[in-house]
């Protein structure tokens, strides 16, 4: 058992009897009133987010994760299919699993994701990828006063604001959490 100031993202607990992963958490110290901590959970069967409240001092029960670190290897009808590099073991993960790391999902690149009881529950895609630029509008010259980008559509399928400078068919680095562009790869 734990206090609920223990609570930190991507820990699962206990919530009305179902098992949940934290997805955010908040500490708060209102004016007059006792503290609290403000968490964002998403159930693991429902696959539902709620905003819960707890005291600061209430007892929570901590459930188990594995983590393990699986490589994507193709995307078809039934799911998002990933190998253990080690067992060669392939999961498949419905779409709604993945969210939206999907966007930054090309074939090889390793993700950690989390199990309960080997069952898969979270994704976490790696901090950066490196991604193709397959559109990208000519930059218009002179255009150059101050930080003005325009619109690439990368190998996933998403469109990222990138420099002018940037051309059809280079590989630049995204921001998996932010989903911006960081440089060339």
């Amino acid at each position: 058992m734990a206090t609920a100031n223990d609570v930190r993202k991507g820990m699962a607990i206990k919530y009305g009897g179902e098992v949940c992963v934290v997805l955010e958490t908040q500490h708060r110290t209102p004016g007059n009133l006792r503290a609290f901590v403000q968490a964002t959970i998403r159930n693991i069967k429902t696959g539902k987010s709620s905003a819960v409240r707890f005291a600061s001092t209430e007892q929570i029960e901590v459930v188990s994760l594995t983590r393990r670190k699986l490589e994507f290897s193709y995307k078809d009808n039934s799911g998002y299919t990933f190998m253990d590099p080690g067992s060669y073991e392939s999961v498949t993960l419905h779409p709604e699993l993945v969210g939206n790391g999907k966007d930054y999902l090309v074939e090889g690149s390793v993700c950690e994701v989390l199990f309960n009881e080997e069952v898969p529950v979270q994704i976490d895609p790696p901090p950066s990828v490196d991604l193709k630029v397959l559109e990208s509008p000519e930059g218009v010259r002179g255009d150059t006063a101050s930080n003005v980008q325009k619109p690439a559509l990368l190998e996933t399928g998403i469109t990222v604001n990138v420099p002018l400078f940037i051309k059809e068919g280079e590989v630049i680095k995204i921001d998996t959490r932010t989903g911006q562009y960081m440089g060339r790869a």
